[in-house]
Order: structure tokens, then C-alpha cells, then sequence
């Protein structure tokens, strides 16, 4: 955990997180949040209040949430590291679902919306498809890039139904693979790439130029083909499959370095990554004057 004391400002008042350089989360203290949220004048007023909220959400069953929230050295208000209570972004949400304040009505009608709209996706999930579009075009991302990186989702799609019918297990296993293919075509692992790009929770496929999404694409859709081939029968069988393909990008990378005199892999991203919390919170709150220190 990288407890460097960052901190957000939410309407002047500090907001303080860490991030986990190895689950790629952050981390907030959740009595900053709580005392921004219900207007506490002081951190003592604020640390009463979740010591409150904690007996409700017992109460409410939510003794899970409670056991996952993990404490975190801070720095406190007189300047000294004290152990505080953090938590995700996913706990962060469900904790100020149980605040009473004007502050959090807003965050709960969008909680709603988003539930609904995710209903409506299963439903019919070319909505998804659409939702996804607009978002990306509020993001300011042109519309040929648009329509390439939804290709992605595809491909990849058709890469994990593959890795499915392979007994591949979702979470850990497609990580690796993953970290395979990139390692072949693009010469570091993906935490490297990201790195590179200077990303922490943000999408590396969204920070892709036009070139590097061809690329991945080659790559996922390559070692696809290849595993339909040759049907591996063990995670080692995939991992090998995973390098074959990667490798066979990797290679039309390097001949295209070579004919333009020019790398392929680029340190340039989407947007400047000053924000200190994570796009649903920044995309909540962002009108409310939230902003990094």
C-alpha cells in the first residue's frame, strides 16, 4: 500500500487516500469523507459520527462491509501518523447510502440510475453499447478511435469465451494471460505499460493510440485462433498459446519500428492523471467543486 498522504479537496475540506499499488485501488479515509458529507465542524464530531453510523450499518446487516474496511496509517491533524478507517471506493458507496444529508442525494439518485440502466443492459445489451459510445464522447475521444476500441471489447470477448471453454478461471488466471500477450507483443508486462502511461485505475486500453489498439487486437485475436487450433488442455498449454500469439504481434510491431524509424509504444495517455480519486467519484461529485490538491 502506498500510504503517501495524498489528498483530495472536496469543497475545501481534505478527503484523505492512498493508493494499492498491487489490487490498483484507492484507498479514502472514510471520517474525512463522513465529515464532509454530514458537514462536521470538527474531525471529532466526524469520528463520533461513523463510530454511529458503524452501530446503524451493524444493525442494518452489513457486518461484511464492516470486517473489509481495513485501518491505514494518516497523517491527523496535528501532523502525526495515527491509524485510521478506509476503505474502497465500492465501500465508500455503500456507507454514504446510509447517510441522512442533502449532500448525498444527489450520489443516490445517480446510484439508482446506474442500477436501472444496468438492468436495462441485461435486457438488451446493445444499450451498453451505446451508453458506451456517449461516454467516451463526453470524454472527448474521436469517434473513429471510438469505434476501434469497441472492436476491442469484442475481440476480447471472443478471447475470454475462448479461455472459458479452455478452463481458464475468470480473475487471477486471465490476468496472467493477459500479462502474457502484452509481455510478448509489447515487451513489458501490463502494470509496466501502465506505468509507463502514467495510469493507476484507469483503463490502459483507454489510453491506447490508434496503433497500440491494432496491436492488442492482433494479439488477442491471434492467440484466439491459435488456442481454437490447438486446444490446450492445462493453464501452462494456455500461457504457452497466450506467448505465441503476443509473439506474432510482437513481431509485426517490431517490423513496423523498423520501417518508420519510430516506436510503437508510447508514454502518451487520454488525459492529464491529476485526479486523486476514481471516475465515479470524480464524475459524481465533479460539479460540486471536488478537485486536486
Amino acid at each position: 500500500m502506498d500510504e503517501n498522504n495524498k489528498i483530495q479537496l472536496f469543497e475545501n475540506k481534505r478527503i484523505r487516500c492512498a493508493w494499492d499499488e498491487g489490487k490498483e485501488e484507492w484507498f479514502f479515509s472514510v471520517v474525512d469523507v463522513v465529515g464532509v458529507l454530514t458537514e462536521q465542524p470538527t474531525q471529532r464530531g466526524a469520528s463520533n459520527y461513523w463510530a454511529k453510523l458503524k452501530e446503524r450499518l451493524k444493525a442494518e446487516g452489513a457486518n461484511e462491509l464492516l470486517t473489509n474496511c481495513q485501518q491505514l496509517k494518516m497523517t491527523a491533524e496535528d501532523g502525526k501518523q495515527r491509524f485510521t478507517d478506509v476503505a474502497n471506493t465500492e465501500q465508500v458507496l455503500r456507507i454514504i447510502q446510509s447517510i441522512p444529508s442533502p449532500k448525498v442525494e444527489p450520489l443516490k439518485s445517480w446510484l439508482a440510475q446506474v442500477g436501472r440502466e444496468r438492468i436495462e443492459e441485461t435486457i438488451d445489451p446493445e444499450q451498453a453499447i451505446d451508453r458506451a459510445f456517449e461516454t467516451y464522447i463526453k470524454k472527448g475521444y474521436d469517434e473513429n478511435w471510438i469505434r476501434q476500441r469497441l472492436l476491442t471489447i469484442r475481440i476480447r470477448n471472443n478471447l475470454t469465451t475462448e479461455w472459458q471453454k479452455r478452463g481458464v478461471q475468470k480473475g487471477v488466471e486471465y490476468a496472467i494471460l493477459t500479462d502474457e500477450i502484452t509481455k510478448a507483443w509489447a515487451g513489458m508486462s501490463t502494470r509496466q505499460y501502465k506505468n509507463l502511461k502514467g495510469l493507476k485505475k484507469e483503463n490502459l486500453r483507454d489510453n491506447m493510440t490508434d496503433l497500440e489498439l491494432v496491436l492488442t487486437m492482433l494479439a488477442e485475436t491471434t492467440t484466439t485462433e491459435i488456442s481454437k487450433t490447438a486446444e490446450p488442455e492445462t493453464f501452462e498449454e494456455s500461457q504457452q498459446v497466450a506467448r505465441r500469439g503476443g509473439r506474432i504481434a510482437g513481431n509485426a510491431r517490431r517490423e513496423i519500428e523498423a520501417d518508420t524509424g519510430k516506436p510503437v509504444i508510447t508514454s502518451k495517455n487520454a488525459a492529464q492523471l491529476n485526479a486523486l480519486v476514481t471516475d465515479m467519484i470524480e464524475s459524481t461529485f465533479l460539479d460540486s467543486g471536488m478537485k486536486p490538491e
